[in-house]
């Protein structure tokens, strides 16, 4: 179990954006939601060509900025993602992706019963800082 993953302590890391602009030029932040539900389940990165291809094949394509590759969501696992709308925000820096699943959850983590879940699993008590995991 890794504790960043699954633990109740808040360990935040604001070193991402830095780290992904120095490995990854090119990028632009990808939010991503579930268009049956509203709900947002993955914050991920694009570039030009995972781009093209997203919308080329109607898939969720992104880029790995851990891996340096394109990744397309589900290729290995199975859970794959219909690209369904995108969107782009005002300063054209980053993007909506509208998604419908094949058939569950998106996170690399798993919940107890084994089942992919998404990536907002944990809730933050304000009181405390520590984090609550709905999908245990």
């Amino acid at each position: 179990m890794k504790a960043r993953e699954e633990g109740t302590q808040l360990e935040l890391d604001f070193r991402k954006i830095a780290r992904v602009a120095a490995a990854c030029a090119g990028v632009i932040p990808v939010a991503v939601q579930n268009i049956n539900t509203g709900e947002v389940i993955l914050v991920a990165y694009t570039n030009e060509i995972a781009f093209r291809k997203s919308m080329q094949a109607r898939r969720l394509i992104l880029w790995s900025t851990s891996r340096g590759e394109l990744w397309e969501k589900g290729a290995t696992s199975g859970e794959t993602f219909a690209l369904v709308e995108a969107y782009v925000n005002c300063e054209q820096n980053s993007l909506l992706y509208k998604v419908r699943p094949a058939r569950g959850g998106i996170c690399h983590t798993r919940n107890a019963r084994g089942a992919p879940r998404n990536c907002y699993y944990r809730r933050i008590d304000p009181a405390t800082g520590t984090l609550e995991n709905l999908d245990p």
